[in-house]
């Protein structure tokens, strides 16, 4: 495929005139490109694995299926110039894929579950059946980067880079193990958002059928951070004991990322930061102690890391024998939290018709695919080697594919991502929803004997 043909659109294949590899995946500029979306979309993006999931077993033959379920669901598309689509409906994996062809959005956005087609909610309220609501959606949260601008000093807004990127790793561990721990929750997807942070797509049936009551309160369990640039106090430990999700999360997690790794990575006790840590502790003695032993102290001689030195004197004065208030002996927990525990965006995950952006789609500002994220690994992610716009071109260029479009991605860097979405989330999540159907059919098919006995 040149170039040229990759602007037009077309799966036309390059087979002559061989080039380097190297050169002839440079010949695709980074970044996004309308023309280039067009080859992903006709070659690359995965629209029947897209219509399985948002289907939940439904589009099967089992007398229990709900035909109408997929094309109750809503999808938004942004298309160029900022135009929205919103309430766009399918009615089976070939309207989804062709929809997405013919728009080509920029964007893809995933709705509830409607308890009517969303494209027809017109209808409906105009012959006064007041009965467009949503009534199932996954619980989604929506962690950003960018909201850790007081923990970091290498990024700020959305920019990102490796030394800061592993905030969003330990809220991935922190939140993944209380969804499956604390709440059970089983089904559960991670996705790079394409740019600064990473969306979770909780997918239990029970789950799917909570109310915004219910997500407001599985919300709050994970709220914590409570501050502003403006506040000297991020996060409120409350009680007279750590809830034990806090004491597993700061023990198994949190403790050592802060100690081992954001502490020198982000120079926090550096003589330019450390003032913003001393005001995290409210006793005036404890603080004018540290500030002078800092102020005079030269670089260690034992050649640890100043950063490293300092937490430990901070550490010993805060939780020595000296008899001190709780508060105080805390402070320490507090100012870990304050750097390292999730950040959530609480409105995302509390209304069940918050839209939020699919899998697979490519951020129209850096060109990279939104690609899933394997909890189990997750220090493994580098949001900067992620497949691209630019990369999957040269890829289909390089490799001169022949082959039919739903082969294509498996000969492609988005094969992995794909195979890890089909056998770790996908195949698991449809057999559970199968037995799912399978089992209330057969309630309501013995309730029905039941009946007729009765």
């Amino acid at each position: 495929m040149t170039k040229e043909e990759a602007q037009n659109g077309g799966d036309g294949m390059l087979i002559d005139d061989p080039e380097p590899q190297n050169a002839q995946v440079d010949a695709f500029p980074d970044g996004f490109n309308s023309n280039y979306l067009k080859v992903y979309y006709g070659r690359l993006f995965p629209h029947a694995d897209m219509f399985k999931w948002m289907s939940y077993g439904n589009d099967g033959k089992h007398p229990a299926c709900d035909q109408s379920y997929f094309g109750r669901r809503e999808f938004s598309f942004t298309l160029d110039n900022d135009i929205y689509l919103r309430f766009q409906s399918f009615k089976s994996a070939s309207e989804l894929e062709n929809g997405i062809k013919d728009k080509c959005p920029f964007k893809i956005d995933i709705g509830p579950v409607y308890s009517v087609d969303p494209s027809k909610r017109l209808a409906y309220a105009q012959s006064g059946d007041n009965i467009f609501t949503p009534v199932e959606r996954e619980l989604v949260f929506d962690i950003d980067i960018s909201d850790y601008d007081d923990a970091r000093y290498c990024c700020s807004g959305a920019d990102v880079c490796l030394d800061c990127w592993p905030l969003m790793t330990i809220a991935v561990k922190v939140i993944d193990t209380a969804l499956r721990d604390d709440f059970g929750f089983n089904h559960i997807l991670w996705v790079y958002s394409g740019r600064r942070g990473v969306h979770c797509w909780v997918c239990d049936g029970k789950a799917r059928r909570l109310n915004n009551e219910q997500r407001a309160a599985i919300a709050d369990y994970f709220r914590l951070y409570k501050g502003n640039s403006n506040s000297k106090s991020k996060v409120s430990l409350l009680g007279p004991a750590l809830h034990p999700f806090l004491v597993r999360s700061y023990v198994d997690v949190l403790r050592d990322f802060f100690e081992e790794k954001l502490l020198c990575s982000q120079q926090l006790l550096s003589d330019e930061r450390y003032e913003k840590i001393l005001d995290m502790i409210p006793d005036e003695s404890i603080t004018s102690e540290l500030r002078g032993k800092w102020q005079d102290s030269r670089r260690p001689a034992s050649g640890k890391d100043v950063n490293v030195v300092r937490w430990e004197q901070l550490k010993h004065l805060l939780q020595s024998g000296k008899q001190k208030a709780p508060g105080i002996r805390r402070c320490v927990e507090e100012i870990v939290f304050s750097f390292t525990y999730p950040r959530l965006d609480m409105e995302v995950s509390k209304h069940m018709n918050h839209l939020l952006k699919a899998p697979f789609c490519v951020h129209p500002k850096t060109g990279r695919v939104c690609v899933p994220i394997n909890p189990a690994i997750c220090d493994e992610f580098d949001p900067t080697n992620v497949p691209t716009l630019s990369k999957l071109m040269g890829e289909i260029n390089t490799a001169g594919l022949q082959a039919e479009s739903h082969t294509v991605w498996d000969r492609t860097s988005m094969g992995k991502s794909i195979r890890f979405f089909r056998e770790s989330f996908l195949q698991p999540l449809l057999k559970s929803c199968k037995e799912e159907i399978e089992g209330s059919h057969s309630v309501k098919v013995q309730q029905s004997k039941n009946s007729l006995n009765w």
